[in-house]
């Protein structure tokens, strides 16, 4: 009788992890000092470690074999440490899994899963918290967000010593209530990737020649022209009007996904603004390379709508309808950075989202989305030509899913 294979686990890597929700994103989530020695200092390595860990690239668009969730929002990886610097607790990068891809673009930040930062660094006790049990404080993490050098300020629930995780707080896109978390995203325009506008122009007309059956010449312009606006706030994104492609705005996942021509025209005028940007040399290097940024987010002025999990949505319950791409797909909510850069686009003078939105100075713009409703606050000022993002504001909530050990083979 033959001898049963011995297991292959490679205890080199059994690395110790956190499965956490923030928002309406999921990822895997890592102290730095639980990863594999130098294992930071060595891009290549790493990236292939947490492809594996995840799952990726998966040809099936399944993650059967990983921890992904096989969406762009649960296909991530953060990794968190405590920080040097001295306006700050913790820091972290963030990295955007691909999921049919060989590829973590780590060109961005997830605003979503920021919220899950405070936390976890609670967790793990990197953060003084209030030990007293009768009562729930705002404990206060000052977190550096790695990838586009930016300050958030999480304003965490606690009560004695933990993190208070069950709430009534609701966002839309997440299916049960929880602890409202308050963030706070400091000069959140991207000084280090062109400024808030990048182009020096609110609005650009920006020539895509997939679009030329499309949209064909009027008053001048060449065919396969659309007007966007290119902004920096929150990460990287670009915004049209939803009418430049002959959408509502009202539109739901499954339908954008589904019409391989749209998303192909959508990559089309993301990876031209790219170019446009400064953020990638070409329109290849931009859909191979750079995936997760800029965002691509189209728009329209507030109307009704049915969302996907069949709830109506007044008209006036809205200030902009939305709907953003995230890593080639629609996004099933709106991400929490997009939500920041349509909030700041929203309030300033001649961009397209301006256009339409219905915002009023110091108040929240209401986002209408896929999955309902989410509103975010940007604090602007005119500083003499130019405007000034001070910060944006936006709740959030976070939850523990797993903590323990995750696995990669040989």
């Amino acid at each position: 009788m033959s001898a049963l294979p011995r297991p292959m686990v490679d205890e080199r890597h059994a690395i110790r992890a956190t499965w956490m929700r923030g928002g309406t994103s999921k990822g895997l989530f890592f102290a730095a000092d639980d990863l594999p020695s130098g294992l930071m200092q060595r891009p290549g390595v790493r990236d292939a470690l947490l492809l594996r860990l995840i799952g990726s690239p998966d040809p099936y668009r399944r993650h059967t074999d990983g921890l992904g969730g096989a969406t762009s929002s649960t296909s991530k990886v953060v990794v968190v440490s405590r920080s040097l610097r001295p306006d700050c607790d913790v820091e972290f990068l963030f990295g955007a899994v691909s999921i049919d891809q060989p590829l973590v673009d780590w060109s961005g930040n997830c605003g979503n899963l920021s919220a899950a930062i405070g936390p976890f660094a609670i967790a793990r006790g990197w953060v003084p918290v209030d030990g007293d049990p009768s009562r729930v404080a705002g404990t206060v993490v000052r977190i550096w967000q790695q990838n586009i050098g930016k300050r958030i300020v999480a304003h965490v629930p606690t009560c004695g010593g933990r993190v208070v995780e069950a709430g009534t707080f609701h966002e839309d896109g997440v299916p049960f209530g929880a602890a409202e978390i308050r963030l706070e995203f400091i000069d959140p325009a991207d000084a280090g990737e062109g400024g808030l506008l990048p182009t020096g122009r609110a609005c650009d007309l920006l020539h895509v020649p997939e679009l030329e059956e499309l949209l064909p010449a009027i008053d001048g312009q060449r065919a396969g022209t659309v007007r966007a606006t290119m902004i920096n706030a929150g990460n990287p994104t670009v915004f049209i009007r939803a009418e430049a492609l002959k959408l509502s705005g009202r539109e739901l996942p499954d339908a954008v996904d589904r019409d391989a021509r749209l998303l192909a025209r959508l990559e089309a005028i993301r990876a031209r603004a790219a170019v446009a940007m400064g953020l990638a040399r070409s329109v290849d290097e931009a859909t191979r390379v750079r995936p997760a940024t800029p965002k691509i987010a189209f728009v329209a002025a507030p109307v009704g709508y049915r969302t996907s999990a069949g709830a109506d949505i007044d008209k006036g319950a809205t200030d902009v309808v939305a709907r953003i791409v995230s890593m080639g797909r629609l996004h099933h909510a709106f991400t929490g950075t997009g939500s920041i850069a349509l909030a700041v686009a929203a309030a300033l003078p001649g961009t397209v989202v301006s256009e339409v939105a219905r915002t009023l100075p110091g108040v929240p713009t209401r986002i209408g989305h896929a999955s309902g409703v989410l509103a975010v606050g940007a604090v602007l000022e005119r500083r003499g030509d130019a405007w000034h993002v001070d910060r944006a504001v936006m709740s959030r909530s976070a939850r523990r899913l797993m903590d323990g050990t995750v696995y990669a083979p040989r």
